[in-house]
């Protein structure tokens, strides 16, 4: 993987047949990204959870992520209500986590930030 920062990067459609990110380099990964981000324990999902004081943060934050998603045409699992939001990346095409989903969290980080 390339040193550059990961959300300067662009993702590349994954139609499977590489292996998944895991063990040491998944938490390799996760180092470079928002504390806010965490590893499953099959190390297969990377989630983020936000949380607000009522209900139209969480919504603004759930249109962040899909809009981000359209861009880089890699899409979370997202779920939201009063109060959070929360953001999962995984690849499907591969059953666990490709560089994509580091990508796409590092840029929803950089977003968070500029706002």
């Amino acid at each position: 993987m390339s040193s550059c920062d990961l959300s300067e990067r662009k993702c590349v459609p994954c139609e499977g047949g590489v292996p998944p990110i895991e063990g040491d380099e998944a938490r390799a990964m996760m180092a470079r990204l928002d504390d806010g981000w965490k590893l499953d324990d099959s190390a297969t999902r990377i989630s983020r959870r936000l949380e607000f004081k009522g209900f139209a943060k969480a919504v603004q934050h759930a249109n962040l992520a899909a809009w981000l998603a359209e861009q880089e045409g890699h899409h979370p699992d997202i779920s939201f209500g009063w109060g959070y939001c929360e953001i999962s990346f995984t690849t499907h095409a591969i059953g666990g986590l490709s560089e994509n989903d580091f990508i796409c969290a590092a840029k929803f980080d950089r977003l968070l930030a500029i706002g």
